[in-house]
């Protein structure tokens, strides 16, 4: 049996051999295409080729007996990598005439990714920080982008104190809020005005597939080569006026990064074992406190800004307690019949959504439970 066991295991580190050579192919092949996207300004992220490439292997997979499932993750997973390694090649230039790009807070995490995708892209990046700002009017005279990176709680103040910036130079900003800041763009600059919101961390190794929100400011046909340039990047640009930006961000952003602060605060004030939760977790508690704890290993400054950038914001979060105070005074009443009532009118609210989360959290569970190391847990 166990020279059976042997052979058998042989040959599966045969076939794995295998597989590591053609990966290493596949990736070789995945480098020309990105010099060749980079050459003719194609976007890295092409969802139509993707989704009629998955289909393909996933019908050949049913095909041969193996799950359709597990070639589309293998898939995913090299189109991951596939996108990370095209940024290496660098982007086309969308605006070659464009005279210079000024990232204001350039050297912080966000403007740093900005300054380089825009470098990647062609552009002559200069950055400017508060140690520069006697230097600030000589370095925007001829700029034809400026960029305002700073923390949310400086964004307008920094605006105001912009040297007269060239006609037709664009102004944009990266903050998590839109309305204010836009406005203040718009009070402070004649020429074309964005606002942006890129829906993701700094440490995001490709910019495929991620979301940047924009809002409408002044003379979009000035600034449309630096949304399609955006584009070529991968990203999936959403248009939203500011001021449903900012009532959406409540719940998308502050609303749910307090909820995560607060029961982290409730885990550390009952000095609960992380060690023991985890070895005893189920994978959806396993994903649920790995968000929770990703949180903690971030800059607290930006989350504290997020929450505290508007008083919508805490009438938010005001009436979500509202909210959890009325359904625990209800569980506390023993009213199970209430708590099977609400649970539906959620249910029918979710629709056809609850499905589809359902879906696309099996995943993210199944890798949340690949990744356990049980030796090292116990």
């Amino acid at each position: 049996m166990v020279d059976e066991l042997a052979v058998l295991r042989d040959q599966i580190d045969e076939v794995d051999q295998e597989l590591v050579a053609l990966f290493a192919r596949r990736l070789k092949l995945v480098a020309g295409v990105g010099e060749v996207k980079s050459r003719q300004g194609v976007p890295i992220y092409a969802p139509d080729r993707e989704a009629s490439m998955l289909a393909k292997r996933r019908a050949e997979a049913q095909a041969q007996g193996v799950p359709p499932d597990l070639i589309e993750d293998v898939l995913r997973r090299f189109m991951r990598e596939s996108y990370a390694s095209e940024n290496d090649t660098g982007f086309k230039c969308m605006n070659p005439a464009l005279s210079k790009v000024v990232v204001v807070g350039g050297a912080g995490q966000l403007g740093s990714l900005f300054s380089h995708l825009l470098s990647l892209s062609g552009y002559q990046v200069c950055i400017l920080e508060k140690d520069d700002w006697e230097d600030a009017e000589s370095l925007v005279s001829d700029a034809g982008l400026v960029v305002i990176a700073v923390p949310i709680e400086q964004t307008v103040a920094i605006i105001k104190q912009l040297p007269p910036l060239p006609a037709d130079c664009v102004l944009v900003d990266l903050t998590s809020i839109k309305a204010e800041p836009l406005a203040a763009m718009m009070a402070s600059h004649s020429g074309p005005v964005l606002g942006l919101h890129p829906m993701f961390g700094p440490d995001v190794p490709s910019l495929a597939k991620q979301v940047i929100i924009y809002s409408e400011g002044r003379d979009s046909e000035q600034y449309q080569w630096l949304l399609d340039q955006m584009r070529i990047w991968g990203t999936r640009l959403q248009a939203v006026d500011a001021k449903e930006h900012d009532n959406a961000m409540s719940l998308v952003q502050a609303l749910r990064h307090f909820t995560s602060f607060a029961y982290g605060a409730h885990l550390c004030a009952e000095q609960a074992d992380l060690a023991q939760l985890l070895r005893l977790s189920s994978p959806i508690y396993r994903l649920e406190l790995a968000m929770v704890g990703r949180l903690f290993a971030q800059d607290s400054n930006l989350y504290a800004d997020i929450i505290l950038s508007s008083p919508e914001n805490l009438a938010m979060i005001r009436r979500y307690h509202s909210r959890f105070g009325e359904l625990l005074t209800q569980l506390e009443q023993g009213d199970r019949q209430a708590f099977v009532e609400q649970f539906s009118t959620v249910s029918d609210f979710f629709g056809e959504y609850a499905q589809t989360f359902l879906k696309e959290s099996r995943n993210l569970l199944a890798q949340a439970n690949d990744s356990r190391h049980h030796g090292d847990e116990e």
